[in-house]
Order: structure tokens, then sequence, then C-alpha cells
């Protein structure tokens, strides 16, 4: 995601499974980096992440992201400099084998999700609208859900979310983008994947 004054690109980047290079604090995994564009220079901007798929600015230069989580504990987070998003030590997810993680709790020392999902939507991509179609959505997050297979639509008021519809699909939805028009096209995860774009009726 490129930052609003255009100085900037913000690259997330998963652990690989490898979990503990998420806390690693010289590791690029589980990060989300900041590159200057007029130099290259990067920086390591958060930390603490497991698999952080969708990055996006809300009007007021807010940085969102959607992140898979492991069994459950799916998130979207808004995103602090220097914060620490406690993958692999916190989760309100647990592992595949059944291992529990702790949850986020309050004095953890972690940034909790501003949202979190149980069991898995499998967060693919997100998106904060800005067009003309849908006024009444103006400002409001859209998640694509693979394993969920659905699209996901989040209102953001300041620096809270609320989850406000969830649409079922039918099928895996891998990125979800606002068209030049104002329209919301989704593309779906298959072999036989479909461009759909959705307009008011």
């Amino acid at each position: 995601a490129f930052s609003p004054d255009g100085d900037y690109l913000f690259v997330s980047s998963g652990e690989r499974q490898k979990m503990a290079p998420a806390q690693d604090p010289d590791s690029d995994l589980g990060k989300i980096i900041r590159i200057r564009l007029s130099d290259g220079a990067a920086e390591r901007w958060t930390i603490g992440h497991r698999n952080p798929l969708g990055l996006a600015f809300d009007a007021q230069g807010r940085l969102w992201s959607s992140e898979m989580g492991p069994q459950g504990g799916d998130e979207l987070n808004l995103i602090v400099e220097g914060a620490n998003y406690g993958w692999p030590l916190a989760s309100n997810g647990s592992h595949y084998d059944g291992r529990e993680i702790p949850d986020h709790r309050a004095g953890d020392g972690f940034e909790a999700p501003k949202i979190w999902w149980t069991p898995s939507v499998s967060p693919g991509s997100l998106m904060i609208y800005t067009g003309e179609l849908f006024p009444h959505w103006q400002g409001d997050a859209f998640i694509g859900a693979l394993s969920g297979e659905a699209l996901i639509r989040v209102d953001l008021a300041g620096t809270d979310a609320t989850e406000a519809d969830l649409w079922q699909m039918g099928q895996r939805i891998r990125e979800v983008e606002q068209g030049p028009n104002g329209s919301i096209w989704l593309l779906t995860d298959a072999g036989d994947g479909r461009l759909l774009q959705l307009t008011p009726p």
C-alpha cells in the first residue's frame, strides 16, 4: 500500500510458518515494512504478524491490515508504528494440532486486533471504499474471504471497527478492489477464476 503522501510503500511479510521470526527484530519475516521511495531505505514498521495479506489506508491516513490467523483468530488490525501484534505469543486462534495459544488480553504488551474471526474466514485482501456508486459505504473496509467464501463489510469509525455485513458468495474471494467507476470488483480463487463486478441494483 502506498502512503497517502506518495512518499512510502508499505509491504507486508508473512512468517512462512516459522513462527519465531515474527518476534525477531532482525528478521523481515512477520513484519510490516516501510520503504521510502526516494532512496529505497526500508525499516520494520511493526512486528508480530503471522500472514498479513491485506493493507489499505483510510481517508484519514490510518493504515489497516487484514491478517490470516492459525486455526481461527483471523484479524483486522489498525497498524501503529512500532507496535507488536503478538504472533506467535498471542492469538485468538489455536495451532492446527490443537495446542492453545494465549488470547490477546489487556496489558499483555501486544496490539490487539480490532476484529477477529473464529472460525476462520481466511481474509485474502482488503480494500477501503472511496467511490460514489455506494455513497453509504464510503470509508468502509471490504475483505475478501477465502475459506469463508464471502465478502465482508466492516464499518470503520475513527480507530474503531465493527463487522457490518457478511455476504456469502459461494466461492473463495481472493481479491477485492474498487473499480474506476466506483463499482466493487471481486476476483475468485479457482482454476476457472472469475472477475465479478458489484453495482447498485
